[in-house]
């Protein structure tokens, strides 16, 4: 049986880039949209936003878990709407796909407050590739341990509101766990001046807005004769769409409880 999804913020970027996912995936089917009041894609259906057939779904502004016909939705959209999302939800064990970035600590205290009652997946990248490199980052890391300086570079166009990216944030925290280290106090975000010395427990991130860049990813581990550098680069959103729609049909029957794409690939 496929798995009934909604999106959630369908008109946007990766909105559009959902829905064709779900169209092309054999386990899905969209059976919901949703977009912010005003939205002018509001009453249409839902195929004028990707260019598919007509799906017989219209777009909508208002979230709401009467009549509802989806068993997940996907959201790739702002804090504040996704958060608004889950209380839209609240009175529901609906399940949900988050990939949206840029929480605080309040919100992300949030999302582990409401997958007390859903099962959520949560995930800075939807990438199969990235979440595979945060496992050989934190084997990286260990193996090499404090001899090595850490530098992040993350590079993503220049639309993108937040920095770093909750990718490169994801792969701080990767190798601070595997140092033992607390990437809020050791997190160097920029350099300016006359720094000084490096700090040896220092993990720096270096950001870079520019063109189209869908999303570069490297991490460089240096040492005293050597470096290694693990680099992921994107080319295409949709595999980022991809893998969220993968997540959403894995997550169908889920016990409440929050997830990441560890969990989707078996890999946990």
């Amino acid at each position: 049986m496929s798995t009934a999804i909604a999106v959630h913020g369908a008109a946007g970027r990766m909105g559009r880039q959902l829905l064709v996912a779900v169209a092309e995936n054999a386990s899905a089917k969209l059976t919901e949209a949703f977009e912010s009041s005003g939205n002018p894609c509001v009453g249409q259906d839902a195929s004028l936003l990707f260019g598919g057939d007509t799906v017989g779904v219209p777009v909508v502004d208002q979230v709401t878990t009467k009549e509802s016909q989806f068993d997940v939705v996907v959201d790739f959209t702002a804090p504040v709407a996704t958060l608004a999302l889950l209380d839209a939800l609240q009175d529901s064990s609906k399940a949900i796909v988050i990939g949206t970035t840029g929480f605080d600590d309040a919100g992300l205290a949030a999302l582990k407050s409401h997958a007390i009652k859903r099962p959520i997946v949560f995930a800075s990248n939807y990438s199969v590739g990235v979440t595979l490199s945060l496992q050989l980052l934190a084997d990286a890391a260990k193996a090499l341990g404090d001899d090595y300086d850490v530098e992040i570079t993350e590079a993503h166009h220049r639309h993108k509101v937040d920095a770093p990216s909750g990718t490169a944030l994801s792969m701080g925290q990767a190798v601070a766990d595997a140092l033992g280290r607390n990437l809020k106090t050791d997190a160097l975000y920029g350099r300016e001046g006359i720094t000084g010395a490096r700090d040896s427990k220092t993990i720096g991130f270096t950001t870079v807005r520019a063109g189209d860049i869908i999303g570069d990813h490297t991490v460089l581990f240096a040492g005293n004769g050597e470096r290694l550098e693990i680099t992921h680069r994107a080319v295409d959103r949709m595999t980022f769409a991809r893998g969220a729609i993968r997540a959403a049909c894995w997550l169908k029957g889920q016990a409440p409880g929050l997830y990441d794409m560890r969990h989707v690939l078996g890999l946990v």
